[in-house]
């Protein structure tokens, strides 16, 4: 769906789409989408593990990544986001293929770490 802003005239100035960019009250572009698919490696949507050694957001984070081209990344974990982690401090889990996982722990009913029985 195109947005049009119209001037006195009521001829469009410039048409945008939501889905381009995120619009402010008055229908003109607030920011725009980066020109590159991936940075360091990574793009949006990808499941990533972040081992943050030290500072305010140390620890472990494992979630969906959403990417900037600072190569500072935002994190959605199960807990909730985190914001501001470094591309160096993250790992690739899997690529994103446009669904959303998650680990549920899984337990042995026979109480061991079990074996596979071929």
């Amino acid at each position: 769906m195109a947005v049009f802003t119209l001037d006195k005239h009521k001829r469009p100035l410039m048409p945008c789409s939501e889905k381009r960019a995120r619009l402010n009250k008055y229908g003109f572009p607030r920011g725009y989408l980066m020109r590159q698919k991936q940075i360091r490696g990574f793009q949006t949507g990808d499941r990533v593990k972040a081992i943050v050694p030290s500072g305010k957001k140390a620890g472990v984070h494992v979630g969906r990544v959403a990417i900037r081209k600072t190569g500072s990344f935002n994190i959605q974990t199960e807990q909730g986001g985190v914001q501001g982690i470094a591309w160096r401090h993250c790992a690739l889990l899997q690529r994103g293929d446009g669904y959303d996982y998650h680990q549920t722990p899984t337990r042995n009913d026979k109480g061991g770490a079990g074996r596979a029985v071929a």
